[in-house]
């Protein structure tokens, strides 16, 4: 009985941290992130620079907020907002800094 209350309290604290959260910043790529745009020069502007990075460098879709990097697991959907400031919404694996991505909005 003991073990058995052992595992549900960490089965409990495991899914505690899987909590949906919202997450808010600009959809850049993982080559960028960090250093900006005007290092790689990919582009006039930081959303043809994203584009590039991706299509021709093989760099992945990632949420850029002024202090955290995510990583994103749709790499699909941020394509229509590179550049832009989103509002993402998911579960963060805190292990990878990976948002489990439910939805990405713009911000006004």
């Amino acid at each position: 009985m003991k073990h058995l209350s052992v595992v549900l309290l960490a089965v409990i604290s495991l899914s505690a941290g899987q909590d949906r959260q919202t997450f808010t910043g600009t959809i850049t790529d993982d080559m960028c992130a960090g250093v900006g745009h005007a290092q790689m020069q990919m582009g006039p502007t930081d959303a043809e620079c994203t584009w590039a990075c991706v299509i021709a460098h093989g760099a992945s879709y990632v949420l850029e907020d002024g202090k955290t990097i995510y990583m994103l697991s749709d790499q699909t959907t941020p394509d229509t907002f590179a550049g832009q400031k989103v509002t993402v919404v998911g579960t963060l694996d805190t292990g990878t800094k990976t948002i489990q991505v439910e939805s990405i909005e713009a911000t006004e």
